[in-house]
């Protein structure tokens, strides 16, 4: 296929977005007011659980089964890669810019955490629905397009609300401590100065002292294998505890993730699936209804992207090479990589060759930041007005990198 002709199909859908979005920042300002900041919240919660959910167990029952399933296992390990290399460079960043205390969490929040659900529940199905597409029929295309993006968006809904939402906590929590005065009523030059650096592995491994299990002064004597073993599962608990008061589990289990195992459960079941999914199945009207529900996130999150970006335009104290450094992470390093690694699983024929499974790998590695970076931080109240301007300015941008990387990608997946 010519080079050009791939640039019109990528870029239609991207143009569809920014059309939509832009009328969602239209309806935003304040002289029309309709979709001010109250009527974002509550059309972000009918999104977050309502059409969200319907869309991804609508999708992905009427898709997976036990086989497909089974050819799926790497896009766990594909978006995990994008959030730790993202984490990395992220951190990278900040060492560089030598930017704020209060900002780390969010830059690299920002870098690792890419829009796993709206957008690509948007593009695929819309390159789908394209004349010329390399992705063969336009129904087969739009039903698999749609089931691929929607694991996508499940799988991104619970790294996000453990790894990243535990990132941003731990950054926010930093801000808050003051150094404490001493004696003279003197604030301690060394506590003043001095910068507690952000250690990336705390969301994954919990520090020992958090998971202490001696009371003030006791002393714990170990005599013999049994006790070794009570003392070793009283520790597990202990962490485990630990961990569930530190992570937003409400969120992580979110209605998105419980209708993706919904979805899984009636798919790959196969008494369920003759229930609900067959069109001679005695409940097939539910599926229709849930699919129809879930038809109205697409428009919905359009609008609801665009109204967000009304804050970022009053501006802040952001560092334009904070903004710059992070857009270059997300739009040009994250995406070549992307390319290796997904080449990569090819050749150790790791995934199969499948050019929309393909491509929807290669497109989580070129999305923008993810808007629920700016809900993290309305809730622990560390670097909103700076958030605005990040998710300003990438997803402005986002029409022209997401057209140039689809662009590039569909060459790639059809040759």
């Amino acid at each position: 296929m010519e080079l050009l002709g791939l640039f019109v199909i990528a870029s239609m859908p991207v143009l569809k977005v920014l059309l939509i979005a832009a009328l969602g920042l239209f309806l935003a300002f304040d002289r029309f007011s309709i979709l001010g900041e109250i009527a974002r919240v509550h059309s972000n919660k009918l999104v977050f659980f309502v059409f969200n959910p319907a869309l991804v167990a609508s999708n992905l029952a009427k898709t997976i089964t036990v086989n497909s399933f089974l050819t799926l296992w790497f896009m766990p390990v594909n978006i995990l890669i994008t959030f730790v290399i993202g984490s990395a460079l992220g951190w990278l960043l900040i060492k560089l810019a030598r930017s704020p205390r209060h900002l780390k969490g969010l830059i690299i929040g920002s870098c690792s955490a890419g829009n796993l659900g709206s957008l690509p529940i948007i593009i695929v199905p819309a390159i789908c629905d394209e004349k010329g597409s390399p992705f063969g029929a336009a129904g087969t295309c739009r039903t698999y397009g749609l089931a691929y993006a929607s694991f996508s968006m499940a799988l991104g809904s619970v790294l996000m609300w453990s790894y990243t939402y535990y990132i941003i906590r731990l950054s926010s929590t930093e801000t808050q401590e003051k150094p404490q005065a001493d004696s003279s009523g003197l604030l301690n030059d060394q506590d003043s100065n001095e910068e507690t650096p952000l250690d990336l592995s705390v969301p994954l491994l919990l520090s020992s002292t958090e998971c202490s299990f001696e009371a003030p002064g006791s002393q714990i004597l170990v005599s013999s294998s049994n006790s070794m073993t009570k003392i070793l599962s009283r520790r597990i608990a202990q962490c485990i505890t630990k961990f569930a008061e530190k992570t937003n589990l409400d969120a992580l289990f979110s209605p998105s993730t419980i209708a993706a195992i919904v979805g899984f459960m009636v798919g790959m079941i196969p008494p369920l699936r003759n229930l609900l999914i067959d069109r001679n199945a005695p409940l097939h009207v539910v599926q229709d209804s849930v699919y129809m529900i879930g038809e109205a996130s697409v428009p919905t999150q359009t609008l609801i992207i665009g109204a967000n970006l009304l804050r970022g335009l009053k501006g802040s104290s952001m560092k334009l090479r904070v903004v710059m450094g992070i857009m270059a992470v997300r739009y040009i390093i994250l995406p070549l990589l992307g390319i290796v690694i997904v080449k990569g699983a090819i050749h150790f024929r790791l995934v199969p060759v499948d050019p929309l499974f393909l491509f929807v790998l290669l497109l989580q590695y070129a999305l923008p930041p993810a808007m629920n970076i700016g809900t993290m931080t309305q809730l622990f109240g560390a670097g909103q007005s700076e958030c605005s301007v990040i998710m300003l300015w990438t997803y402005a941008s986002a029409s022209l990198v997401l057209a140039f990387w689809s662009t590039v990608y569909l060459w790639l997946v059809a040759s």
